[in-house]
């Protein structure tokens, strides 16, 4: 039987445009939804109904149909501020905390007409890979929810997989878009650091956070990041190019450059495929059989499409790992404990991160700084001589709930190393990286089929390329039609 969250956010914004639908109508419905499913998953940690609705029939009443996600139900992620809701950022120190601001990208995704219904749930912090706090119930994978829906925008996937949103936004400072839409069997989009106006990259430490969104399908994907691109006409030096130039408007009324990309689904490229990455030296990486299948289709496939194939390699950086527990543990010190009490509220990673990052001297930080900016020009002229990247997007499959050693912080560390070794360069390196799945795992009689996924990346500002790989990809595969049980 056919429901609204079966179409995809594009699909959606025209219904509602053509008036088939209106935004009180998709609201109810995406509410609902989240009463039906989100005790068992646990990916909506607040939920506004109240206020969802009154934004809804204010945007019902308002001629405001050429904003890019009019009517398009979302949810800000547990870390991000909004005014009068409350904001845990995945924390016991801040279970009681309620907002009174908006933070910049809540007023970029208002402006661009979205309705929040409330907040995703991210791990303490956002410093994990996972999300599995003390403060809200684990964001469970809904293919199957005695494993993670991954992180830190853990919540979102889980949210978005399932039918609950149509589509999210997520932050990125390691791979925290990519590793759960690549879990949860979807497409994540990190943007090249300065593509985005809100969580652009330029204004985090090492330049490592950036915002991007969590979707279905690549055309989704792309709807957010145009609607975030241009929530501002800024014009700085630093903001990444579009590359290639396409034209906008042509297939959609609102379509800007990076839809357009997405939906012309345009080009032949030449590839090259990596399995090494700069935590090699640092821990065992092992690429576990699914890992390799789900690469080993993407090749094929993409070589059936008529791209170049061809090997690649990062060379050895023995430093790596040391300099980017440097910056990961700097980035933690900030975190607002100082008590005693303070610090019993904080889980035991956090903790280890708060205090080995206030141990730091000034030298070892300023250390890891420069060697990161050497590490950023070697990688892009390293991955010069192609026009994207394919890596697996997960060394393993979703994590069981609980695989992560709770007490040991060194261990849970080099735990989701292992699990995840193909993201957190990326952010170092400011490149566009876009995870898609490619299928779930063969059943068995006591474990259903798990996404797995593969990640490509993009030179910088190269985004538009990236999506038309995707489009491509999604036309021969078909891999956005799989969904968990609960859709």
């Amino acid at each position: 039987m056919f429901e609204l969250h079966h179409l995809s956010a594009l699909e959606q914004g025209e219904w509602l445009r053509r008036g088939r639908i209106t935004p009180r109508e998709l609201v109810e419905h995406y509410l609902a939804r989240i009463d039906q499913h989100n005790a068992v998953l646990g990916a909506l940690t607040v939920v506004e109904s109240d206020r969802a609705l009154a934004r809804a029939i204010e945007l019902g009443r308002l001629d405001a149909r050429s904003a890019p996600l009019w009517g398009i139900p979302i949810a800000d992620k547990e870390l991000v501020q909004r005014a009068g809701q409350r904001t845990t950022f995945g924390s016991r120190l801040r279970a009681d905390h309620v907002a009174d601001v908006d933070d910049e990208i809540v007023r970029h995704l208002d402006a661009a007409g979205a309705i929040s219904l409330g907040a995703t749930a991210a791990p303490e912090f956002g410093l994990s890979s996972y999300t599995e706090g003390r403060v809200s119930p684990p964001a469970r994978n809904p293919y199957d929810v005695g494993r993670g829906a991954g992180g830190s925008s853990g919540g979102a996937a889980a949210a978005v997989a399932a039918g609950l949103l149509p589509v999210a936004p997520g932050s990125d400072g390691g791979g925290s878009i990519r590793i759960p839409a690549a879990a949860c069997g979807l497409v994540g989009l990190k943007p090249s650091r300065g593509r985005t106006p809100a969580e652009s990259g330029l204004d985090s430490l090492a330049g490592l956070v950036v915002a991007g969104p969590i979707a279905r399908t690549v055309a989704d994907a792309a709807l957010m990041l145009d609607a975030l691109v241009a929530a501002v006409p800024w014009t700085f030096a630093t903001r990444a190019p579009i590359d290639p130039p396409v034209a906008s408007g042509r297939e959609h009324p609102h379509s800007g450059p990076l839809l357009s990309a997405a939906v012309r689904g345009e080009g032949r490229y030449q590839l090259g495929v990596m399995t090494t990455s700069p935590w090699d030296e640092y821990t065992d990486i092992v690429l576990e059989p699914d890992a390799r299948w789900a690469l080993d289709e993407a090749i094929a496939g993409f070589a059936a499409l008529g791209h170049g194939i061809d090997d690649i390699a990062l060379d050895p950086e023995p430093d790596y790992g040391r300099h980017f527990r440097t910056i990961w543990m700097a980035s933690a010190a900030r975190v607002p404990a100082h008590t005693a009490d303070e610090f019993a509220l904080l889980e035991p990673l956090t903790a280890w991160l708060v205090e080995r990052g206030r141990a730091l001297s000034v030298e070892t930080l300023v250390d890891a700084l420069e060697w990161l900016t050497a590490f950023e020009r070697r990688v892009i002229e390293r991955l010069s001589t192609v026009d994207a990247v394919l890596t697996p997007a997960l060394a393993m499959t979703p994590r069981p709930l609980g695989w992560y050693d709770a007490t040991d912080a060194e261990r849970n560390f080099t735990q989701q190393v292992q699990y995840t070794p193909f993201t957190s360069f990326v952010n170092v390196s400011g490149l566009p990286a876009l995870t898609l799945p490619v299928g779930l795992t063969p059943a068995t009689s006591d474990q259903p089929g798990l996404p797995m996924g593969v990640q490509l990346i993009g030179r910088p500002g190269g985004e538009a390329t990236l999506l038309a790989l995707g489009a491509q990809w999604e036309r021969a595969r078909g891999a956005q039609r799989i969904h968990p049980p609960q859709w």
